[in-house]
């Protein structure tokens, strides 16, 4: 035997790294151009894209050099390795022709076949595979791509039959492979098991095998099976069952990472990241106490910087440079080679650009991803987030390059952004592969929602309305399995607001909010997403004085920081309820903190702006939050036809399953939506008469200079010509616009919803039927700020006043914790001790994790000399060490850290 031939078949034997090493001893020794293409394969196989591209280089001089010099076999390999680097026409145009030079060459048509897989012509695929196996039975991999075809095509018999057939010359081979191979080829052959009785439902079944191999096999090992069974489970939409498994799992394995990971992972798909977090929190505190290995503990920063990427900024943040840290700490004598330290640098490095991207520091991030690349051009996360970012920015040129070269990496992720940058492939051929991708199980289900929201939008473009909108169904079904949205809710929600936000309280609280001397104030750009907000905020955005900045938080992370307060106070109340309790120097001190915020993003953006635009379009629900704070405020309100807003809406992915907008995945949903919408803007109209400016798109459309003038005039600057320019506007957008802002005014959006016409009955039904909600009961506070007047009487050591102000509160509100908790203080300080512990208990009951009451109460209890009560109060050292390892248990124990009232030695008893 030849040893080109015993390198092929260590490539048949699927020992890559074994190949690499001795393909280049025999190419250092030999220099022979034959083996040039199985190094470039390893390679390839190996994720070490750099090498590969060397090696196909060098062939390219050698060729160019001495002519074709490659065997029938070495063009075989060859086109292997082409296709492991996205050259797949390459690969195929040389297999065609090896097949016609050697019809029987098994090799060629196996790798043939795999080329009719990509191309989704699946029943050549199969005949393919077929000739190969019959010309070559031993050809494991093979078997394997023919029970994968038969499984995705739902044909399970088959796929069963032609697994036994695999096992069978498996065992035949067990003399003559090696033990590597023999594992490798058996877990290939175990793992499609597992997917065959997840596709037949014969759930006990892989139960039972997985519980009989738990006990035979190595913990690394049946963890991988036991993944691969969950992933099988989610894959046919059995999240549920999936995590228990893993979760099972963990009780016999309870320190493995591999399966934290993956549960994580799980969590995510399903739009759980606080789940995902806490997960990952976890298992960085035990690889800490571990000592783990730092590769380790890099994957699992880099893991949790993603998962905070979805609304915990600041914490991914310290993840993402945590990575970082550790990465560059990395040395190749720590028992690493030089590949795997840099690819380590490189997920930490990309893990911080896409921090940086998030917080819109655009060029910082651009810097590090192009450091990335300059060491590796091919490394996918890089060049997926920096053509993410260069559309923000409106560079499609850079962006469309970018997506190019995904495309050669991964084909459906490719093409997926490149549809997302309105680059429609010219042949169907290629849409109904990406269609048929988009329906194979993975992690996140039966279907790839992604995906199809992509296709779906790309058959609008090519004008087959009737297949864009199967399409579009088909995700948002998908989509709705992992939503939490309920339409009710949503409808008691804006009732609440409505009621809480009356003409009367604007009447009563005329002192409240801001109203600086000076002429900068907030514009907010507002209206159902979809209506035109972005076009609005962009043609605004190019006047001098005007910064746009996108859709901000501001708004409702102060509308969390209020519900944040009442869980500390334990008054069971929440925002809307709670606005009552809003004095002037609370709402201007709120006020400030948001102007100063839009004023720091305006001095980055253009620092001669005197007005920044906040353009969150559901800011529409918090016009009277907004009008509290600031009485003066710009607010202009966009409407547009609803039925192109449902139709738009029902097109794209919001990814709700992490958060908002899940209405928009069902037209009935949103008629309600709509319906919730125009009640609310009746209000507000009401409410604030002639304060509200409303602006309708298709007027936008049509007179867009006399629209810019008329928003213009209203906010109170002078008119400026290049407002009309916006399309030509460098600023980042960062919202499911991003390409149309790009684009000159064009009317093609207007009346859509007529090519969808038959299919708008739900939407009509939604939006048609009766608004009804419960009856709203609201106790209401006689004045704002009574439980912060007793805080400052307290400090001031008023006792008796302070005893008042909190006891009125209890009037009010019997079951407000802080106020028992402040009468129990005031009563220990007078001595009366138990009945204060009472009230302190009451209290801390409703707030067990206020660790400062509970210091307070232990106080309290060894005054009364009762030691018993205050050792059964203290918390075990393990839970505290526990917390603070894995970044506390909940949100409210970290606000509870903050609680600046009674602070032992300071304001509790003991001060």
């Amino acid at each position: 035997m030849s040893y080109l031939s015993i390198l092929r078949q260590l490539a048949d034997q699927q020992q890559f790294e074994l190949l690499r090493g001795n393909a280049e001893a025999f190419l250092a020794e030999t220099g022979e151009v034959n083996a040039l293409p199985l190094l470039a394969l390893a390679c390839a196989q190996r994720n070490d894209r750099a090498a590969a591209e060397a090696a196909l280089r060098r062939l390219n001089q050698v060729q160019a050099s001495l002519g074709d010099a490659l065997d029938l076999d070495a063009r075989v390999d060859l086109a292997a390795a082409h296709i492991l680097t996205g050259r797949l026409p390459l690969a195929i145009s040389a297999l065609e022709a090896a097949v016609a030079e050697r019809p029987g060459h098994d090799l060629a048509l196996a790798r043939l076949a795999f080329c009719r897989m990509q191309t989704g012509d699946l029943d050549e695929a199969r005949a393919l595979y077929r000739r190969s196996v019959e010309l070559a039975p031993h050809r494991l991999p093979a078997w394997s791509a023919l029970a994968r075809l038969d499984l995705e095509a739902g044909n399970v018999a088959a796929a069963e039959a032609a697994l036994a057939v695999a096992r069978v010359r498996l065992a035949e081979q067990d003399g003559t492979l090696s033990p590597t191979a023999c594992l490798i080829f058996r877990a290939q052959l175990d793992g499609l098991q597992l997917e065959v009785w997840g596709a037949s439902g014969r759930l006990a079944a892989a139960e039972a095998w997985l519980e009989a191999q738990r006990a035979a096999l190595v913990e690394d090992e049946w963890v991988g099976y036991l993944i691969g069974y969950a992933n099988v489970l989610a894959g046919h939409d059995r999240h549920a069952e999936a995590e228990t498994a893993l979760r099972e799992a963990l009780q016999h394995t309870p320190e493995n990472f591999p399966l934290m990971g993956q549960l994580a992972e799980l969590a995510l798909v399903q739009g759980r990241s606080l789940q995902a977090i806490q997960i990952l929190r976890s298992a960085l505190a035990l690889a800490r106490r571990k000592d783990e290995p730092v590769p380790r503990q890099i994957w699992l920063w880099v893991r949790l910087t993603d998962a905070c990427l979805r609304g915990l900024t600041g914490e991914a943040r310290a993840a993402a440079e945590e990575a970082v840290a550790l990465a560059e700490q990395l040395g190749i004598g720590e028992g690493l080679s030089d590949a795997q330290v840099r690819a380590l640098r490189w997920q930490a490095k990309s893990a911080l650009a896409q921090v940086e991207c998030d917080e819109r520091h655009f060029d910082r991030a651009e810097t590090l991803f192009n450091e990335i690349l300059a060491d590796n051009p091919w490394f996918l996360p890089a060049l997926q987030g920096l053509g993410q970012q260069q559309m923000q920015r409106g560079r499609l040129d850079e962006a469309v390059a970018l997506f190019e070269r995904v495309q050669q990496i991964d084909p459906a992720k490719g093409i997926s952004s490149l549809i997302n940058a309105r680059q429609i492939p010219d042949d169907s051929e290629t849409l109904e592969r990406l269609e048929r991708l988009a329906r194979q199980p993975s992690l996140e289900g039966s279907a790839r929602s992604g995906l199809l929201f992509q296709l779906a939008a790309a058959w609008e473009k090519k004008k087959d309305d009737a297949r864009a909108f199967g399409l579009a169904q088909e995700a948002n079904e998908a989509s709705r399995k992992h939503l939490r949205y309920d339409p009710r809710a949503h409808r008691q929600r804006c009732a609440r607001i409505r009621h809480a936000f009356t003409k009367a309280l604007f009447e009563h609280r005329q002192d409240c909010g801001y109203r600086g001397q000076d002429e900068s104030l907030p514009v907010f750009v507002l209206g159902m997403p979809r209506s035109g907000t972005t076009l609005v905020e962009q043609i605004l955005a190019g006047h001098s004085q005007i910064s746009g900045a996108g859709e901000l938080g501001v708004i409702p992370s102060r509308i969390q920081g209020l519900n944040r307060w009442e869980r500390r106070v334990g008054s069971g109340r929440e925002y809307p309820d709670c606005v009552d309790d809003l004095n002037p120097h609370a709402t201007r001190g709120i006020a400030e903190g948001v102007l100063k915020e839009l004023k720091e993003l305006a001095a980055e953006a253009k620092p001669q702006a005197r007005f920044v635009i906040d353009k969150l379009p559901h800011n529409f629900e918090n016009i009277g939050f907004i009008k509290f704070l600031f009485p003066q405020a710009r607010i202009i309100s966009v409407r547009r036809d609803p039925r192109d807003i449902a139709i738009s809406n029902y097109f794209i992915d919001y990814a709700a399953k992490h958060g908002g907008m899940g209405f928009a995945y069902d037209l009935g949903w949103i008629g309600e939506q709509l319906a919730d919408h125009n009640l609310l803007m009746r209000h507000w109209h009401q409410t604030f008469p002639g304060e509200i400016l409303e602006i309708n798109y298709e007027d936008v459309v049509e007179d867009t200079e006399g629209m810019a003038r008329r928003m213009l005039d209203y906010i109170g600057v002078p008119w400026e010509p290049q407002v009309l320019a916006f399309d030509a506007l460098d600023r980042p957008v960062k919202t499911a616009s991003v390409w149309q802002v790009r684009q000159p005014i064009y009317k093609t959006s207007k009346a859509k919803w007529e090519r969808y016409q038959a299919q708008l009955a739900p939407l009509i039904a939604g939006t048609n039927a009766r608004v009804t909600w419960e009856p709203i009961e609201m106790p209401r506070f006689p004045t704002p700020g009574m439980f912060t007047d007793g805080v400052a009487l307290y400090r001031a050591e008023q006792l008796d006043a302070a005893e008042y102000e909190f006891k009125k509160v209890l009037h009010h509100f019997p079951e407000h914790a802080a106020a028992h908790f402040m009468v129990g203080l005031i009563y220990v300080h007078k001595g009366h001790v138990q009945e204060g512990i009472a009230h302190m208990e009451r209290g801390l009951e409703k707030c067990p994790w206020n660790r400062n009451w509970r210091q307070d109460l232990i106080q309290a209890c060894e005054m009364a000399g009762d030691t018993g009560k205050a050792e059964g109060l203290r918390i075990p050292k393990r839970w505290a060490a526990h917390a603070d390892e894995a970044g506390g248990p909940a949100e409210e124990a970290h606000v509870a850290l903050e609680w600046p009232v009674t602070t032992t030695g300071q304001n509790g008893i003991a001060g």
